[in-house]
C-alpha cells in the first residue's frame, strides 16, 4: 500500500509514474512515497534520552564481515565476494517535505543499491543526482541501474561522497568516476591520505553539498561523514551507525578506530531531526527513524 502524506498526515493525490514500473531486480513496481519528517525538539530529544530506551541488534557473520579497518579490509572483501550482487532495491522513494503553506520545491528521490551486506545510494532532485558511496570493487553497474531506475544517466551525476575510507565503501571509485565525468568527489578531510582517488575535496563539517549538509562523525574512522537534508528529514549516515531487524544499533566494536568518539557522534545525531535513515549495513529506516537514533544514544548511559 503506497501513503503519501501532507506534514499533517492527510493523504494527498498522486501517481506512480508508470514510465518507471518496469524497472528493478525483483520486477516490482517502483513506488514513490512521501515521508512526514519529524520536528523533533531538543526538550523532546532530552526525554527521549532521559527514558533511557536500550536499542538491541543482532549481528549475523556477513554483516560482521561488512566493514573493517586495514587489518580486517580482506575479510570484507571476500564476504562481498560470496554475497549476491543486485541492483538497485525496489521501490525507489520520493523524499520531499510539504509544511503548512509552503509545499516544498526540492523534490528529493533516493535508491538504494543494494550489494548484498553493504549498500550505496543514490540521491535525485530533477535531473541531477548525487551518489553515497559505491560499495566494493565491480559495484558501479548496479549503481548504474539505481540512476537508471531514477530516470537518470551517468551524466547527471554531480557529486560522489564518500562516507569513509574503508573498501566497502570505496572500492568501486574509480569505476564511478569514469562513468561520471561530471562530479565532483567529496571526503572527510581525515581519511584523505588513504582514498587514492584524485582529486577528492576534503569535509570537515558544515559544507552545503546538493542539498544536504555534510556533518563530521569521526569514531567509525576519523574522518567520517554523514550528509543530511533537514527539509526532506533525511539522513544519510554510512557506517556512523548500523542497522540490523528493523533498528538501529553500533556496529562491531573490532571495525571502530574509536568508540567512544562514535558514541558521542551518535549523540550528536540524536539531536537532529530526520525521518528517513539510510544505512550502508542495514535495512532503510523510513518512519520515526531520530527517535530510534535517539533511543541508541540513550543506551549508552
Amino acid at each position: 500500500m503506497c501513503g503519501i502524506h501532507t506534514a499533517a498526515g492527510e493523504s494527498i493525490g498522486h501517481d506512480h509514474h508508470d514510465d518507471h514500473d518496469d524497472v528493478g531486480t525483483a520486477g516490482a513496481p517502483a513506488r514513490v512515497f512521501l515521508p512526514r519528517p519529524r520536528q523533533r525538539t531538543r526538550r523532546a530529544f532530552l526525554g527521549d534520552f532521559g527514558a533511557g530506551t536500550v536499542a538491541v541488534a543482532l549481528f549475523t557473520p556477513t554483516l560482521l564481515a561488512a566493514c573493517g579497518s586495514e587489518a580486517d579490509s580482506d575479510v570484507g572483501l571476500a564476504a562481498a565476494a560470496v554475497s549476491p550482487t543486485g541492483g538497485s532495491e525496489i521501490p525507489t522513494r520520493r523524499a520531499s517535505q510539504a509544511t503548512a503553506g509552503n509545499e516544498s520545491d526540492a523534490d528529493l528521490r533516493w535508491a538504494r543499491t543494494d550489494l548484498g551486506f553493504v549498500s550505496a545510494y543514490v540521491l535525485a532532485r530533477g535531473n541531477t543526482a548525487a551518489i553515497v558511496d559505491t560499495g566494493t570493487t565491480g559495484s558501479a553497474a548496479a549503481i548504474g541501474e539505481s540512476l537508471t531506475g531514477l530516470g537518470l544517466n551517468w551524466s547527471d551525476v554531480e557529486h560522489v561522497i564518500l562516507t569513509h575510507k574503508h573498501p566497502d565503501h570505496i572500492g568501486s571509485i574509480d569505476e564511478v568516476v569514469a562513468e561520471a565525468i561530471n562530479a565532483t568527489v567529496y571526503a572527510g578531510e581525515a581519511d584523505l591520505s588513504e582514498i587514492e582517488t584524485s582529486p577528492v575535496t576534503g569535509l570537515v563539517g558544515g559544507e552545503d553539498i546538493f542539498g544536504f549538509e555534510a556533518v563530521a562523525t569521526p569514531g567509525h574512522t576519523a574522518g567520517h561523514m554523514v550528509v543530511i537534508d533537514h527539509d526532506a528529514g533525511l539522513l544519510v549516515a554510512g557506517d556512523a551507525i548500523f542497522g540490523e531487524g528493523g533498528g538501529v544499533a553500533e556496529g562491531p566494536e573490532r571495525f571502530f578506530a574509536d568508540v567512544e568518539q562514535s558514541r558521542e557522534s551518535i549523540r550528536q545525531l540524536a539531536g537532529l531531526s530526520f525521518n528517513t535513515l539510510l544505512m550502508g549495513h542495514g535495512e532503510p529506516i523510513e518512519i520515526g527513524a531520530d527517535t530510534a537514533v535517539a533511543d541508541l544514544a540513550a543506551s549508552f548511559g
